[in-house]
């Protein structure tokens, strides 16, 4: 198999843990952390917000560091998608399959289910709904947490800071309840 084709196949776990384990112990060293919700914070801080709200005046240049992991993850994604991906879906296991079966969506044609993340479905009023309600808690819960979920599980545990276990548990937790309490309700009453 030639290097091109297996770059193109699903990586296994064990990489991307080996990768992240490797940049959290650089930013141990460093003395930083990092999380994907502070960039916000530092780019409305860098576009003057300060002058409005005191919540974001503080200096911003100790943190734009923290923007090459936006800028990563944007260009990654790009890179991946264009030059990286195979024109083969991924193959969901027939227990996942299954699993989101009994959550009452069709099998996915992909990898996740098109009644909530095709396009199309964006002409419905729960979607709509959903991500506005969601996206709404997703931004108090990440300013109440002080921080999301990628800086308090990466960042935070491989710290061993106890507010991070406390926020991840309550991450779980609610993903939980709406995966199998709220979702049923919304979709399929």
């Amino acid at each position: 198999m030639d290097i091109l084709q297996y770059i193109k196949e699903p990586w296994p776990w064990y990489i991307s843990g080996m990768a992240i384990a490797a940049v959290m112990l650089l930013l141990i060293f460093a003395g930083r952390s990092f999380g994907f919700s502070s960039n916000l914070k530092t780019i409305c801080a860098m576009c003057g917000a300060g002058r409005h709200v005191k919540f974001f005046n503080y200096n911003w240049r100790k943190d734009t560091w923290n923007l090459l992991f936006l800028a990563g993850s944007v260009a990654g994604g790009f890179i991946g998608h264009q030059y990286l991906s195979s024109p083969e879906p991924l193959k969901l296991s027939a227990a996942t399959v299954s699993d989101i079966g009994k959550l009452g969506f069709e099998p996915p044609k992909g990898i996740q289910p098109e009644e909530l993340f095709a396009v199309e479905s964006l002409g419905n009023i729960k979607v709509i709904a959903l991500l506005i309600i969601g996206g709404l808690f997703i931004g108090f819960g990440t300013r109440w947490a002080g921080g999301c979920t990628s800086g308090h599980a990466i960042s935070g545990l491989s710290n061993l800071q106890l507010p991070s276990l406390i926020s991840v548990i309550g991450f779980f937790i609610g993903g939980l309840l709406m995966t199998h309490l709220l979702f049923p309700l919304i979709f399929h009453s």
